[in-house]
């Protein structure tokens, strides 16, 4: 495994092992999903300039769109939450409230 490798796979285990066992706020899960999907980019960014074909050179820009509308979506239900319960824990939401 080269260097370059292994630094965005640990990048993205960093980021779900955060996601997996820091939960209080949802900014810092939102904040988890963001790392872990900055690092499948730029890890498919560089895949793709080292496979040399133009076939798969629109996947990295797909993906940072849907990452886009990821965070966009993430964002809306933190201020969503914000307003009707009155913090962002994670352990003041229960989905057999709604």
């Amino acid at each position: 495994m080269t260097p370059v490798h292994f630094a965005f796979s640990s990048a993205f285990m960093l980021g779900l092992t955060g996601l997996a066992f820091h939960r209080t706020h949802l900014l810092s899960a939102l904040l988890c999903l963001e790392g872990m999907m900055l690092s499948l980019f730029i890890a498919l960014s560089l895949w793709t300039l080292q496979l040399g074909s133009t076939n798969f050179s629109a996947a990295p820009m797909l993906l940072l769109a849907f990452s886009a509308c990821e965070a966009s979506a993430g964002l809306a239900l933190l201020v969503a939450t914000a307003r009707t319960h009155g913090t962002d824990h994670l352990q003041s939401l229960n989905l057999l409230q709604c």
